[in-house]
């Protein structure tokens, strides 16, 4: 048993690494098709080998199929690449819980907030008008707002900062048309979740996820997601 557990990890990180150069449709695709459950665990150790990475997923009831996958994996490469052409927005593509495709859009706080402000800048108002184009466009996708912050100050102070930056751009979107109930998680990251590999600037940040909302799955497993 052992035996066979180590050989589905060792087939699992050769797709893994393999799928590196993949889209997220061709991705979506290999995770639906039955080795998703140890890949997505694997990617998952990966990914939060820091111990600091953020958990995001649809609570979902049921299994996802190839085809559901290949679907999310399509419309996250629409929305991913939407979301390339927001100005001061930084994107990558991520794994979410159900070890489906997910978007991760970043904006360096520096470019949001003045120091130890959560007022939004006038740059980052247009960043950020662009950007609620892009949810608005995809609003069957839940979307989850994270403040992170530096390590100066008391935990106390970081994380009323972080969560007061988080709800500035929650409340700003709204403003912009996007559906409140959306945005299902605002929350701010006090600086236990400090990523030493990046500078003091680089952590004051505020982190967008698009993920598969529960409804998308549904639809997508029952063939109907557009």
């Amino acid at each position: 048993m052992k035996k066979m557990k180590f050989m589905a990890l060792l087939v699992s990180a050769a797709l893994m690494l393999g799928s590196c150069g993949m889209s997220n449709t061709a991705k979506g695709g290999m995770i639906g098709g039955g080795s998703g459950a140890a890949l997505g665990a694997l990617i998952g150790q990966i990914a939060g080998k820091s111990g600091k990475s953020t958990a995001i997923g649809a609570a979902i009831g049921t299994a996802v199929g190839t085809t559901a996958g290949i679907l999310i994996g399509k419309k996250m490469d629409k929305a991913k690449a939407a979301a390339e052409a927001v100005e001061n927005a930084q994107v990558e593509g991520v794994t979410d819980a159900n070890g489906l495709q997910a978007v991760k859009v970043t904006f360096d706080s520096g470019i949001l907030f003045d120091l130890n402000s959560s007022t939004l800048k006038s740059a980052a108002r247009n960043s950020l008008t662009e950007f609620s184009t892009v949810l608005k466009n995809n609003n069957n996708m839940d979307v989850a707002i994270f403040g992170h912050t530096d390590k100066t100050g008391t935990l106390e102070v970081n994380q009323r900062i972080s969560l007061q930056r988080a709800q500035s751009v929650q409340n700003f979107l709204k403003g912009q048309g996007v559906a409140a109930d959306q945005m299902v998680t605002v929350e701010g990251k006090d600086y236990q979740e400090y990523d030493d590999a990046k500078s003091a600037a680089e952590n004051r940040r505020v982190e967008i996820y698009l993920y598969a909302s529960k409804e998308m799955i549904e639809a997508a497993n029952n063939g109907t997601l557009q």
